[in-house]
């Protein structure tokens, strides 16, 4: 069906679709699909901090990249959001062994995001650089006017409304999507995970002696190759192969310093996973 609306989206030709079409048409969706999405954050970055790979270290690796991001934010508005790690990994281990469904260990996972989210908040409040809860979205643009950068829970807030994997009740959407969601949704200009290897390799270079690195690559060829679910979580491909705004994500090694710097400044470092 051809649609009658503009090319640009013509906020009269939607609404009047929006009025007289169910909510599934296909023209509708069509002239929807149309309309210009409006960037709210278009300068800001985010930028996501392993849980497992680099606050379960402690402060051998908390306290370097602490210092990092109070000097980028000086030239770089930040969305700093926090991953869970090994004690969202224990909690989903006892949860799944009392049969309990994904919701629950959606909800038990973004507590130890919280956690984290905390943790590295009080690390960065002698920088003004402060928490918000629930990812606090309204007041993200508040602090990133006053202070350039905020510190947000990574898991995506979907709690008992989570949809359930295929296959098991480890919550398919987690912090790496969660992140993701933010850069999206914010419209930001680029999306950065920090984690603890330089980037993607052939397989796992903590195991496989024979593992090479990869320094650019397709969703299409992760998923080709194998690799979609070997150093981000799988359906954050899925999210990215279909994004408007955020259309390629960086994978860095927080643990050497500078990389994130650098990666803040456009330099290539670590995997540029792209959507297409």
């Amino acid at each position: 069906m051809t649609s009658t609306a503009s090319p640009s989206g013509s906020t009269a030709e939607l609404e009047a679709l929006l009025i007289q079409r169910s909510l599934s048409d296909r023209e509708l969706q069509a002239a929807a699909e149309a309309a210009p999405d409006y960037r709210i954050l278009p300068d800001a970055t985010v930028i996501k901090i392993g849980g497992q790979s680099i606050i379960d270290r402690g402060r051998s690796a908390v306290y370097p990249l602490v210092e990092e991001i109070a000097s980028a934010r000086k030239d770089h508005k930040l969305l700093i959001g926090t991953g869970a790690g090994t004690r969202a990994r224990h909690l989903y281990s006892i949860a799944a062994g009392l049969n309990l469904p994904a919701g629950v260990l959606a909800q038990l996972g973004a507590s130890v995001a919280d956690q984290n989210a905390a943790m590295l908040g009080q690390l960065l409040a002698k920088y003004g650089i402060s928490a918000v809860d629930g990812a606090g979205l309204a007041a993200v643009p508040l602090y990133l006017a006053e202070v350039n950068g905020v510190i947000f829970s990574g898991m995506p807030p979907y709690k008992m409304w989570i949809r359930p994997a295929r296959e098991s009740v480890i919550p398919p959407y987690r912090t790496d999507a969660g992140c993701f969601l933010v850069a999206e949704q914010f419209g930001c200009k680029a999306m950065v995970y920090v984690k603890d290897e330089n980037g993607l390799y052939t397989g796992n270079p903590k195991t496989d002696k024979h593992a090479t690195f990869i320094p650019e690559i397709s969703v299409d060829e992760m998923k080709a190759k194998g690799l979609h679910d070997s150093i981000l979580e799988f359906p954050m491909l899925d999210l990215l192969k279909t994004a408007r705004h955020v259309r390629q994500v960086q994978v860095i090694n927080g643990l050497v310093p500078g990389n994130l710097t650098r990666a803040l400044a456009g330099e290539h470092v670590g995997t540029l996973i792209t959507a297409s």
